[in-house]
């Protein structure tokens, strides 16, 4: 009898593409997330947004705005579940502190950059951004398109 090994990769659910677009990412830390049964069983389904979505630091406490998970109607019968509320996210008082300084002080965001599976449990992570100008995000895609281009001239 041979046991199979799960692979260690966390397996995304959700991924906010727009937020490496728009903003130019310092750094990322993961975050648990306070979630109720419906959008657990929502999340199994794959059913999750993060588009618009974006973390507030307050009162000492980090929040995730704008996720959208869409209830499962055999799941969430007897809840009045609402998609777009406001989650509580977990991080230790270390990294809180750290995020507090930066966005206050120093004028960064913060945005959720995907949400994945971590041994069991629901994570997302948060990236410290800057905003991008117009200009930074046309240099960014030239500097894309010619790495493309170069793969084609390499490969014939």
């Amino acid at each position: 009898m041979s046991k199979t090994k799960k692979s260690t990769a966390p397996a995304r659910i959700a991924e906010n593409r727009k937020a490496r677009h728009e903003y130019f990412i310092e750094d990322t830390f993961e975050a648990g997330l306070v979630l109720e049964g419906w959008e657990v069983k929502s999340l199994r389904a794959g059913r999750a947004q993060l588009t618009e979505t974006y973390v507030h630091v307050k009162n000492g406490e980090a929040w995730l705005i704008g996720a959208h998970f869409s209830p499962l109607t055999s799941a969430s019968t007897h809840v009045n579940a609402n998609p777009t509320r406001t989650r509580k996210l977990l991080l230790n008082r270390k990294e809180l502190d750290r995020l507090i300084g930066a966005v206050e002080r120093k004028g960064y965001t913060l945005v959720a950059l995907n949400l994945h599976w971590s041994k069991g449990k629901v994570k997302v992570d948060i990236g410290l951004a800057k905003g991008k100008k117009q200009h930074d995000k046309r240099a960014t895609e030239k500097a894309r398109d010619w790495q493309r281009q170069k793969a084609r001239i390499l490969k014939s």
